[in-house]
């Protein structure tokens, strides 16, 4: 092997380890750490001496890029296998397809000086191609996104089928190439480079129908999430009528009831009297809220959820007064109450610090617009993904011409909702006149 054949094998080498391991942590999320790719590069020189050209190579690189994905970066079996079949499997398409244009251009220039620079730049050419590949796939699967984890073994069979193929087409036809070659072959070469660009396309086409599917999947998870909290919140909506109805009934009634209550008294019939009195207050006791807010709907809400959280041993303060009319709609103060009290409480339940733990909400106005605060203990470490909950308050906050605002500070997440509740509730008195 001359000085030109031994450098290039040692470019290719380092090359294609840096980008395997690049796109491997890339792909899971995974951070790369500098020993990643000194340890990953010492495997491979090491098989590259010890193995050569032997025809089953690709298959025991293919394991140690799995295992630098399971046991190195840190990821799930899943996510190794996937990641490390189409880092190689992109690569050595890569490369066929540049072989597939060598096999067709070289031969004529074998002896020249110019079969070096042509060598150097289809080389780089073939590395070209697999960076682009590579960001396609990124693209169509980007690690932020985490919708393909729970299914990213449905990428294994389909993957091991291309890259089955393309290793047949190098070992057959491009273990060797000769001096010289005849038009039927030069023939056969273009039609396996014009199949490996297929092969390269069905690939990047089945990864955008996974990513849609698994898409697909989400959606309809988030839209059975949305039924389900939206009956919840009509039932909330119908007992907070309910309420509002028997209240109504007992207000009516109050006149009859302490006019029974003044004859008790009247009579002397003091036990009697200390008897119905005390039934009053059992019916009064059951009507009201232990959180007063103004809307029936949100008290209802309230009493509930914070009443579960107590539970928990969280604390709970509510400083809220909603101005009537306030024109929001009793559905869209569920959806904001309900998603932002839930989270508060799961976050409150996961921190497991021992500290005190608690949930505050506020409420105030501020001119043309109400502001609703939220805040509740929880763990300390990075902020959480927004999530469906957040997601339907935003497009709440939106519909109302406002903003919603999440952070977190240390152990403390604060929410902040802010509606414009001006037009809306003109619009609300029109009604009610």
């Amino acid at each position: 092997m001359d000085y030109f054949s031994l450098c290039l094998n040692g470019l290719c080498l380092v090359g294609q380890g840096v980008m395997h391991i690049t796109f491997s942590g890339r792909f899971t999320g995974k951070k790369q750490e500098i020993q990643h790719f000194l340890v990953y590069l010492f495997l491979l020189s090491f098989m590259e001496s010890v193995c050569g050209d032997v025809p089953f190579i690709i298959g025991i690189q293919l394991l140690v890029l799995y295992g630098m994905n399971r046991f190195a970066i840190g990821n799930r079996p899943p996510e190794s296998c996937a990641a490390a079949v189409l880092a190689i499997y992109i690569l050595q398409f890569s490369f066929g397809i540049i072989n597939s244009a060598e096999a067709v251009v070289f031969p004529g220039l074998a002896g020249k000086p110019l079969l070096y620079v042509l060598v150097a730049l289809a080389t780089l050419a073939a590395f070209v191609i697999c960076a682009c590949c590579y960001g396609l796939v990124l693209k169509f699967l980007p690690p932020a996104d985490g919708c393909h984890t729970p299914y990213i073994g449905l990428l294994l069979l389909p993957g091991v089928f291309f890259f089955i193929i393309e290793l047949y087409i190098l070992h057959t036809s491009y273990s060797s190439l000769p001096f010289l070659i005849t038009p039927a072959e030069k023939g056969m070469h273009i039609m396996l480079m014009f199949l490996q660009v297929l092969g390269l396309g069905a690939l990047l086409c089945t990864l955008y129908a996974y990513r849609q599917i698994c898409q697909g999947f989400l959606a309809q998870a988030a839209l059975d999430a949305l039924t389900q909290a939206a009956r919840t919140q009509k039932v909330y909506i119908a007992e907070a009528q309910m309420r509002y109805e028997q209240t109504k009934a007992f207000r009516h009634d109050i006149k009859n009831h302490l006019s029974v209550l003044e004859g008790l008294l009247g009579s002397g019939k003091w036990e009697e009297g200390r008897g119905y009195l005390q039934k009053l207050e059992k019916a009064a006791a059951s009507l009201s809220f232990p959180y007063q807010t103004g809307n029936p709907v949100v008290d209802i809400l309230l009493g509930e959820k914070l009443g579960l959280a107590k539970a928990e041993g969280i604390s709970a303060e509510v400083s809220l007064c909603l101005p009537r009319p306030c024109g929001i709609d009793d559905f869209d103060l569920c959806v904001i109450f309900a998603n932002a009290l839930d989270n508060a409480i799961h976050a409150c339940q996961a921190d497991t610090s021992g500290k005190g733990k608690s949930i505050r909400i506020l409420g105030e106005r501020q001119g043309d617009f109400y502001r609703l605060a939220f805040e509740n203990t929880c763990l300390d470490g990075p902020p959480p993904l927004v999530g469906t909950g957040l997601s339907n308050i935003r497009a709440v906050s939106e519909k109302y011409q406002g903003s919603m605002l999440a952070e977190k500070t240390g152990d403390c997440f604060f929410l902040n909702v802010l509606l414009d509740i001006s037009l809306h509730a003109e619009d609300s008195s029109r009604q009610n006149y």
